[in-house]
């Protein structure tokens, strides 16, 4: 038996953020805005674009490209953000009903910009235990934006998040687009060093002044600096490298990485370390990171410039705030035994 992807799909909005107008609003140069983060310009949502209508936007366009009935789904797993329309809200249940997946069940779940991966994931070990679960969508609506303020000098590292939607959906024995082995990393001591100060339960009820302090802060940035400095870049790699391991591959065997967008220094270093070139990846500067969604819109960007072609080992990559990295790999074309 096996998992395979049968349709993928992104959707965003048509409002942007420029590099020059990041960088009025964040006071850094237009070039350092381009060129060292990395962001040309991103997409940003408007009023009712929200962060559900975009995980259903997202899988309309995943549907189409399977070819199949909303009817057909079995389970949605939404991997999308926290900040959905409405707190304590299950978002999957509501796109199940708008699409009219009327025979499937949901759950929401979150592993930061990580849930992509974890999703897949997960939803290949449930498929694979339940006779019932033949068809399975994954939908993501992320507009994390709404929680930074550029104007903070601490966050502006995030000036690169923007809006969007993505989804995939699965299928057993679909004889395509394999989904291989997984791989995990954790380090929890980082889960207060960037956080919503208001709002949560950790400051309820809500004070006079919270609505403004609804935004990301870094209570010691030079703590947080200190310990993403060393952890960061060696579990990615951990996390690349035990995957492709757990599915039968070597480092040489991988054909595409698609990972989430960081800094462009960040980038070019994943790329020497695991010996790819510019061709076996794609750089996200005209979208910024739209979280959970970064990796479902680089595949669709490598098969549209035919970087990714029949037999292509793929790696999906990204890390979660909190902090949480996530490796998986699917082989791109016709299953073979």
């Amino acid at each position: 038996m096996h998992i395979g992807i049968v349709g993928h799909g992104t959707w965003f909005p048509k409002g942007r953020l420029t590099a020059s107008e990041l960088a009025t609003a964040t006071g850094l140069p237009e070039e350092v805005v381009a060129l060292k983060f990395g962001v040309k310009s991103k997409p940003v949502a408007g009023p009712g674009e929200t962060t559900a209508f975009m995980g259903v936007a997202a899988a309309r366009q995943a549907l189409a490209n399977a070819e199949i009935e909303a009817s057909e789904v079995d389970l949605v797993i939404w991997c999308g953000a926290q900040h959905k329309d409405y707190p304590c809200w299950l978002a999957g249940l509501y796109v199940a009903d708008q699409l009219g997946a009327k025979k499937a069940w949901s759950f929401d779940m979150e592993a930061m910009c990580g849930s992509m991966m974890v999703a897949l994931d997960l939803a290949q070990s449930l498929m694979m235990t339940h006779d019932e679960l033949n068809t399975v969508l994954l939908v993501s609506g992320y507009r994390n934006n709404d929680l930074i303020d550029l104007s903070v000098p601490e966050t502006r590292f995030m000036l690169d998040i923007g809006s969007g939607g993505s989804a995939l959906v699965l299928r057993k024995n679909a004889g395509r687009n394999v989904l291989m082995a997984s791989s995990f990393k954790g380090d929890g001591s980082l889960s207060e060093m960037c956080i919503v100060p208001t709002l949560g339960s950790c400051a309820w009820p809500p004070a006079p002044g919270d609505e403004g302090r609804a935004h990301f802060v870094v209570p010691d940035e030079n703590a947080f600096k200190a310990k993403l400095g060393e952890v960061t870049m060696p579990n990615f790699y951990a996390v690349i490298r035990e995957a492709l391991q757990r599915s039968g591959l070597q480092q040489h065997d991988l054909d595409y990485l698609a990972i989430l967008h960081f800094k462009r220094s960040a980038h070019d270093a994943v790329l020497a370390e695991l010996g790819l070139g510019a061709h076996q990846s794609t750089y996200l500067e005209d979208y910024g990171h739209v979280g959970q969604n970064d990796q479902v819109l680089s595949l669709e960007l490598g098969l549209r410039d035919g970087k990714i072609k029949e037999g292509s080992n793929i790696v999906f990559v990204g890390a979660g705030l909190g902090f949480v990295w996530a490796a998986t790999v699917i082989r791109w074309g016709a299953y073979q035994e």
